[in-house]
């Protein structure tokens, strides 16, 4: 099973794929509330390069890395990644109107699918309020 979150970014398709690859952009709004934040990012945009992004309680409670490596690269058009021994993929669809992300991963087994489903829809709902104040 997959789970597949989307949102309609209205942008070129240059600058979404900007922001969504950038780690000076990604620290700006990947988290999935306002009580969380991502204080670093680093991205190697290639096949087998690392990405990692690091999100944390504004609180300091708690915090993680997000981490994986990048298996196809095709830019303004497709990421996936491989991240533990799941796989997402973030395809970049130009329509009517500018770009429809969508994000498809495997869920992980500790967290309800609806609350993963939430969360990741969460971060792309941030990332689209981020790239429409550009």
């Amino acid at each position: 099973m997959r789970i597949t979150v989307d949102a309609l970014i209205k942008a070129p398709v240059e600058v979404v794929w900007d922001a969504y690859t950038n780690p000076k952009e990604i620290v700006h709004w990947n988290f999935a509330s306002d009580d969380w934040c991502c204080p670093s990012s680093t991205v190697d945009l290639r096949v087998g390069g690392r990405f990692s992004s690091r999100m944390e309680a504004k609180d300091g409670s708690m915090g993680f890395d997000f981490a994986g490596t990048y298996t196809k690269v095709e830019p303004n058009q497709l990421l996936e990644y491989q991240f533990g021994d799941r796989v997402a993929e973030i395809g970049f669809n130009s329509e009517e109107g500018g770009v429809r992300v969508v994000v498809s991963f495997d869920p992980e087994t500790e967290n309800p699918i609806e609350m993963q489903q939430m969360g990741w829809q969460a971060i792309l709902n941030n990332f689209a309020a981020h790239v429409s104040k550009k």
